[in-house]
């Protein structure tokens, strides 16, 4: 069961990066649909948060991964985002933005030193032994591990919360 829910994170956080890319182009070319906009950005955007917030639960109360340091960190800046952007989805709020991308932004300067430090354990740094930063207990597709995925929901989650806002 919780290989199956690895790769299917895996999956996820692949469609995730996609998604990113596709409307980080819309943002700068300034071509946000109102459909995007209006409709899909702030609820997609939580989707995505639950699903992270849901996973890193999964794999550590159910699965029994250990959480180091710097994933507790990032946990701190996601969880949040569940319950912000599902409020803001509900009431349609395009300033959901102001609160989502300083969290959004702590998360993915965690994640990326949380990858260096899994492909270069030399950087050291916060890590308990018990529960070092090095471990990779998930690697799915040789380059997807759980702060990879964070980082790609914390990218995607920025960019469809941006998308949401009105045009000023």
């Amino acid at each position: 069961m919780i290989a199956v829910a690895q790769r299917s994170f895996a999956v996820l956080a692949l469609v995730a990066a996609v998604i990113a890319v596709v409307v980080t182009v819309l943002l700068v070319r300034r071509r946000v649909p109102v459909w995007l906009r209006d409709e899909v950005a702030l609820p997609l955007a939580t989707a995505i948060a639950v699903v992270a917030t849901g996973g890193s639960l999964l794999l550590s109360e159910v699965a029994g991964y250990v959480p180091c340091e710097l994933c507790w960190y990032q946990r701190i800046a996601m969880y949040p985002l569940t319950v912000v952007l599902g409020v803001a989805a509900w009431h349609r709020d395009d300033r959901a933005y102001r609160v989502v991308t300083p969290l959004a932004g702590f998360g993915s300067v965690i994640a990326v030193w949380h990858i260096a430090i899994e492909r270069n354990p030399s950087l050291g740094g916060v890590c308990d032994p018990a529960a070092p930063c090095s471990l990779r207990w998930v690697e799915e597709f040789g380059f997807l591990t759980l702060p990879t995925m964070a980082l790609i929901a914390f990218l995607a989650i920025t960019a469809l919360t941006l998308a949401a806002r009105r045009p000023s």
